[in-house]
């Protein structure tokens, strides 16, 4: 389910996901192109009967359908619910099966079902309200059997209020299928949202997802089938197709049991094409096509702490495409239909049988590889090699790293493994040691990060060290590298530095892109040096962080030649936001954008839009209130930052923002209560406790400022600002060796600095007392 972290995230979304009032409905007029048009799933029948019958009862034919009697799953017989007093009733009315609950207003009216939502283990039920917005409700139905739990209502967020004020309840942004859901439960969607009157005239060319959806539009396959398949048509009438992975012959070794292959191959688009869906991404383009790589149309997630855990499984809601770039099996050119049925989406044998086409039974269905005896509890290798989570309260879904367990890194670091996952009563302890004693202590599996990304996230001295080695390592799988260039941000070195520029060229667009974000505290001239070449990247995504990077290089330092390319990408970003124009987050983003190009009235548009779209949005109002104060209108400032903390007064930004403009505006005191509190409210920014010190330093309490240094460098330990000010406070002091400590400290963190090793140097002169 949706996080309530994601709601100032820009949307990074996939399949599966969700959740007054008259415009013309959503429409199923079949859409077209200049050169070719959809034609629906049912022309495909005749020649491809055998595809058709797979797909028919498969979850995406299923996946969107009109709400009638042979779709709907759920009770509607004046079957109720309840949530935290929030009641909801179940019923039939005039035909139509509707949903009596507590609607915007706060106020239970009565809501007709329009669409049911998806099939298995769960059933949403979808209201379109005559704005055009389609709104999934928040009780869904259990289609598991009752023996197992089901057929019953749930509340998709069973341990949360959900008042109809809160940012997530079933009416508002976060829980709106045309963003949220669209595009992946239905073929040809064109969102079509008008700005100016914020309202939706969403359209598809087919309910469901049918052929048209990977296979792209038909007519002119249509026309080529009907006119006598002429053998010099390109793809066979198809305006383009997925370039395909050459043909590949699995085999298993017998003295390894597992497979190698008859020619190494490249697993081609189809990963990519699947991923557009089966991924946690956002969509910044409607013109996707079969083949066009993904990161043209949509920007895939990284393997970050809000989704990820350390070492790559999956925490948060992230479907299964950045988990298998992390595979061995991905990096050897598997690809989804060696394992699945690409028309009827079904493993194509039962459960562990899938792995056995190609890993011999005789070599790993053995005592000697599980390490439990055989029998009908014995684990599989789906229960060790993709561990399961349960999402949307009971849709359980596979890891698809295909990781080996290391319960070590659990004991160590705090990760999940799958041993654990069936043994709760044992610490991870216990389980590394019996791993250790059946296959010894070599056996680390492929996924080799987890320490780097660890000590990342907890700011350990030695993070800059280990995720060079993991930027640097070609055998890592590319969004491990990526993700390490990310969080080298904040890391300077000369070797980072280095690394970053080599990553500029690097292969993959999503290093490309990690390296381009590391550019940014860069000289304009610098900046311009190393990234404009990628604005004429052949990947979109690309392009438009180019362009972004070097948004505020100034427009007169920019020779001529270059600057058509410029504005090429310019326009691509902004019209990538502006495709999500619906959404808080991106107007933030062109309001930033148009900022750093110095097109403040621009900007100040794009922000009170984004604060119209969602009014309790923190973001957009401290982001504007840093563009007054760059026009010198702190009071207005002021005044915004105010408003921010009476929508959201536990959010830490606009008070720190706040405590700021107050010392702007010579209010010390009550800048001081501010800054305090946004450190009480954000302990883990180290960037508050740091400020907040500094401000308490500056007014002469310089005791309570070294209590708070002290108090945050133990949070944060290899923070450099924190690190400097007390080094500085201990000079101060005339305390030479706590000076000292701490330089040696600062001096793992910025090693190439020549002004602080000379410090050193001049410290270990001075005799101790």
């Amino acid at each position: 389910m949706i996080a309530k972290a994601f709601a100032a995230s820009i949307g990074l979304l996939g399949i599966a996901f969700l959740m007054e009032t008259g415009l013309p409905p959503v429409s199923a007029a079949p859409a077209t192109s200049a050169t070719s048009a959809y034609v629906g799933s049912a022309a495909c029948a005749g020649c491809h009967a055998t595809e058709t019958n797979a797909w028919s009862t498969s979850q995406h034919a299923r996946a969107m359908q009109e709400a009638n009697e042979k779709t709907v799953t759920g009770n509607f017989n004046d079957a109720t619910a309840e949530h935290y007093g929030s009641k909801a009733r179940f019923f039939r009315k005039d035909n139509r099966f509707i949903v009596e609950t507590e609607g915007k207003d706060g106020k239970t009216t009565e809501f007709p079902v329009k669409y049911t939502f998806g099939v298995e283990p769960l059933q949403q039920y979808l209201v379109e309200f005559s704005d055009g917005r389609i709104q999934t409700l928040p009780f869904a139905w259990d289609t598991r059997p009752e023996a197992k739990g089901g057929q019953r209502w749930l509340h998709l967020y069973p341990d949360t209020p959900m008042p109809s004020t809160d940012s997530l309840h079933w009416t508002g942004l976060y829980q709106n299928w045309n963003y949220m859901c669209a595009e992946c439960h239905s073929t040809e969607v064109k969102k079509n949202y008008d700005a100016e009157k914020n309202t939706f005239h969403t359209a598809f060319s087919e309910v469901s997802l049918g052929c048209e959806s990977c296979h792209g539009p038909a007519s002119g396959h249509l026309a080529w089938a009907n006119g006598g398949k002429a053998a010099d048509v390109a793809h066979r009438g198809f305006a383009s197709v997925v370039t395909p992975r050459a043909p590949v012959t699995w085999f298993p070794d017998p003295k390894k049991g597992s497979p190698e292959y008859s020619v190494p191959q490249a697993n081609g688009g189809e990963v990519e094409m699947c991923a557009r869906c089966h991924a946690r991404r956002g969509q910044f383009s409607e013109d996707w096509r079969p083949g066009r790589p993904l990161a043209d149309t949509h920007l895939p997630a990284f393997l970050t702490a809000d989704l990820f855990e350390a070492d790559g499984q999956m925490h948060d809601e992230v479907y299964n495409y950045a988990s298998f770039l992390q595979s061995k099996m991905y990096a050897k050119g598997v690809v989804c239909t060696d394992c699945h049925d690409p028309h009827s989406g079904m493993l194509k044998a039962a459960g562990a049988e899938v792995c056995s086409q190609c890993h011999l039974p005789e070599k790993f269905a053995t005592v000697a590889h599980t390490g439990h005896p055989a029998g009908p509890s014995a684990p599989d290798c789906i229960s060790c090699h993709m561990p399961a989570r349960t999402y949307m309260v009971v849709d359980k879904r596979h890891d698809h790293s295909f990781r080996i367990p290391r319960p070590d890194l659990s004991a160590k670091l705090g990760t999940p493994n799958a041993c654990n996952d069936c043994h709760q009563d044992k610490p991870a302890a216990w389980a590394a040691s019996a791993v250790e004693r059946w296959h010894g202590p070599d056996r680390k599996g492929f996924q080799t990060y987890a320490t780097a990304f660890h000590a990342a996230r907890q700011g350990l001295p030695e993070a800059r060290d280990l995720l060079l080695k993991v930027a640097q390592d070609s055998a890592t799988p590319a969004i491990a590298r990526a993700t390490a260039l990310l969080e080298l941000n904040g890391r300077a070195s000369a070797e980072v530095d280095a690394v970053r520029g080599k990553s500029l060229s690097d292969p993959d667009p999503m290093v490309r892109i990690a390296a381009l974000r590391g550019l940014g505290g860069l000289p304009p001239d610098q900046r311009w040096r190393r990234a404009s070449p990628l604005l004429s990247d052949p990947i979109r995504a690309v392009r438009m962080e180019a362009a972004t990077t070097l948004a505020n290089v100034p427009a007169a330092t920019i020779p001529a030649n270059d600057r058509a390319a410029f504005d090429r990408a310019a326009d691509e970003y902004v019209a990538a936001e502006r495709l999500n124009a619906d959404r808080p987050e991106s107007r933030n983003n062109l309001a930033g954008f148009f900022a750093r190009q110095g097109k403040m009235a621009e900007a100040e548009a794009e922000y009170l839009a984004a604060i119209k779209l969602a009014p309790a949005s923190v973001p957009a109002r401290v982001d504007l209130a840093d563009l007054y104060r760059t026009q010198g209108r702190d009071p207005m400032a002021e005044q915004l930052l105010r408003s921010a903390i009476s929508v959201a007064p536990q959010a830490a930004a606009p008070h720190y923002a706040l405590g700021l403009t107050l010392i702007r505006l010579k209010r010390q005191p009550e800048a001081l209560d501010q800054l305090r509190r946004a450190t009480e409210l954000e302990p883990e920014h180290a960037r508050y406790a740091y400020v907040y010190a500094i401000a308490l330093q500056s007014a002469g309490r310089s005791d309570e400022a070294r209590q708070v240094l002290e108090q945050a460098i133990d949070r944060h330990p290899s923070d450099a600002d924190i690190l400097s000010a007390l080094m500085q406070d201990a000079l101060r002091q005339r305390d030479v060796q706590k000076a000292l400590a701490y330089a040696e400290r600062l001096r793992t963190l910025a090693p190439d600095n020549l002004n602080l090793s000379r410090l050193i140097a001049q410290l270990k002169q001075v005799p101790k007392p």
